[in-house]
């Protein structure tokens, strides 16, 4: 009996201690784990499913009238094991709608009347589009019948809006440059957590969607130039012979080549000569597709090798008005981030044959497009394309739910923003930008809202949105490169992603992949991060003579699991620099014994470098020995 009670007492330990290192995961979360479409591993479970289209678009424009007119078939296949009495269709155009739910204000001129559609049908049957049409940026459409598992439904849809005057991520960047974005209704994700994503498209987060097939069609003027996601298909019947041929040149060049200058445009003779041309693009597997077109922009392009394993080239082009000073480095400075990113980090090849950055005011990202605004700063120019670049491994490499979970991608967007910098302008001043615009304001206000757990969902948040997703994520990710080392972070950062590849990861995801892959439990790590209210605040209490020599005893104050580097300063004006890793938080995440490097020397001062970990509260950070 005796040693049964022995027994059992251990295994209730043993599963205490169990629970200790768990996460807190929601109830819905839960369930898709115990359907086995997500694995404690960090892997898909052997259950998981995603659902995916086929869409076959035509839009017309013909600026400066801003009516732009769409058409498109989408063929939805259902791969879960569900049936499927409807679906939900994303008219994201309808943010412009006076009443509509939106955050931020709405001059008149970004208001529109949104998106009405024409005509809808079901396996070429028409039907009547859902209810009563109104400013909400999704809307239910019930089917004729259910759509059964594994099986496949076309839809038609014909539609139109007016392009707004003023907008963030898209609309009209004069009377003869527009760029679409969220242009044509899509069916929203229907995933095996959350269902359908209603979520209301607010204008100031971001977005969720599948990964698709797309062949696009962008109808236009002669002396128009477009430029899309994809791969363009037609250049030849679109473009006169000598910029076609510049085009295909460009894609084995290292050097800028003007495919169409200001001279060009003004001859009006870059493109073929009918009343109208229609470019045909084409993407695989991928979230979205984006347009822009111009008739006044001049257009830029090079190449450049992502994968050295296979010499495969990527196209980066850039597309912009010739006055436009900083512009006229974009491709450079495209080719540069491509390179970059695919060799180092995250250290994944560039997975698309092509970049567009094209001029507008957005500083915003799309698959194989950006949308960025000029800048006087030719340094700052370049760090918001590396930025808006790096979304291409976040959200677009994996199909990340920005909605809900935006650390997920602006997090490491930012990390990366500062990795790449540090190469392009020297860690001095890549930190001090870091820390100025992604840390200060967040570390000096002391507001409740800014210390809400990063795991809090995205659509909840509006005062603390951009910490979450930006600075607070990126530190936890670079805390985490540290505590790792640079060798095993990187190697469990492909893991996950190699996991997630075209999938739809959750949070949880990403902590149990980063455990299994580093070969450790982070469940203590990622708990600290982005479970509780920590923010960062390191207190020098006091040195002691030990055994093994001196130590220092520091407080964690605020509580995050932040590397803490020391400078020790001897009685003979000598120096020396500790550092430790986020692991001295482990056993206890409130206060930590340093051991110092001392021997003979007598030491007199001990201060914190925080570097890029600013502190909250620099009064107790440095500590002199009497």
């Amino acid at each position: 009996m005796r040693r049964f009670l022995l027994a059992s007492l251990l295994l209730v330990l043993l599963n205490q201690a169990a629970h200790a290192q768990s996460l807190y995961m929601p109830r819905d979360i839960t369930r898709a784990f115990n359907k086995q479409t997500r694995a404690a591993d960090g892997r898909p479970g052997p259950k998981y499913w995603q659902n995916t289209a086929r869409y076959d678009i035509t839009v017309e424009a013909a600026p400066p009238a801003r009516d732009i007119r769409g058409r498109e078939q989408i063929t939805y296949f259902n791969n879960s094991p569900d049936t499927l009495k409807q679906v939900v269709i994303r008219l994201i155009q309808n943010i412009h709608q006076p009443g509509a739910s939106r955050e931020g204000d709405a001059p008149d001129d970004y208001l529109t009347a949104g998106v009405q559609v024409d005509s809808f049908a079901v396996a070429g049957q028409p039907r009547p589009f859902g209810g009563k049409q109104g400013p909400a940026t999704w809307q239910n459409v019930p089917l004729p019948r259910p759509l059964l598992p594994h099986d496949s439904v076309r839809l038609s849809v014909a539609w139109h809006f007016p392009l707004s005057l003023k907008s963030g991520r898209e609309g009209m960047i004069d009377k003869t440059t527009f760029f679409l974005a969220y242009f044509y209704p899509r069916i929203a994700v229907y995933d095996d957590y959350n269902g359908w994503d209603r979520l209301n498209f607010l204008d100031s987060k971001e977005f969720y969607n599948d990964f698709n097939n797309y062949t696009l069609r962008v109808k236009v003027p002669a002396n128009y130039l477009v430029w899309a996601t994809g791969t363009l298909q037609n250049p030849r019947q679109v473009l006169q012979p000598a910029f076609a041929k510049q085009l295909a040149k460009s894609m084995a060049s290292d050097a800028v080549l003007h495919v169409a200058t200001a001279a060009d445009l003004a001859r009006k003779n870059i493109t073929a000569q009918g009343p109208t041309n229609t470019w045909v693009w084409t993407a695989r597997d991928i979230s979205d597709v984006t347009v822009g077109l111009s008739d006044h922009y001049v257009w830029d392009a090079a190449s450049v090798v992502v994968d050295p394993a296979t010499k495969r080239r990527a196209s980066v082009q850039a597309a912009f008005a010739d006055s436009t000073a900083d512009f006229h480095a974009a491709v450079k400075n495209g080719q540069n981030a491509l390179g970059w990113f695919s060799r180092n980090l995250p250290g994944v090849p560039y997975p698309f044959p092509k970049m567009t950055v094209f001029q507008g005011f957005a500083d915003m990202e799309y698959p194989m497009m950006v949308n960025d605004s000029p800048e006087r700063d030719l340094k700052f120019a370049q760090l918001v394309a590396d930025h808006e670049i790096a979304h291409t491994w976040f959200p677009f490499y994996m199909g990340i739910n920005e909605s809900r979970y935006a650390f997920m991608d602006e997090g490491w967007a930012t990390t990366f923003e500062l990795l790449i910098g540090r190469a392009e302008n020297g860690a001095a001043t890549a930190d001090e930008f870091y820390k100025k615009f992604r840390v200060n304001r967040w570390i000096h206000d002391p507001s409740t809202a800014e210390d809400l757990p990063i795991i809090t969902p995205s659509s909840e948040l509006r005062a603390g949105y951009g910490n979450n997703s930006y600075g607070k994520a990126s530190l936890s990710y670079l805390a985490l490169q540290d505590l790792l080392g640079d060798e095993l972070f990187k190697k469990s950062l492909h893991e996950y992603m190699a996991r997630w590849h075209g999938k739809h990861p959750i949070p949880w995801d990403y902590f149990n992949s980063m455990s299994s892959a580093a070969g450790q439990d982070l469940s203590w790590f990622f708990n600290n991060w982005f479970f509780t209210n920590n923010y960062i605040d390191l207190a020098l209490d006091q040195v002691t003579t030990t055994a093994q020599g001196p130590a220092l005893t520091v407080r964690n104050v605020g509580g995050f699991a932040v590397p803490v580097t020391l400078q020790v300063t001897y009685a003979d004006g000598t120096s020396a620099t500790v550092h430790q890793s986020p692991a001295v938080w482990r056993a206890n995440p409130r206060q930590a014994t340093i051991a110092l490097p001392g021997g003979p020397k007598a030491i007199r001062a001990v201060a914190l470098v925080h570097g890029i970990y600013m502190d909250a509260d620099e009064s107790n950070d440095r500590l002199t020995v009497k």
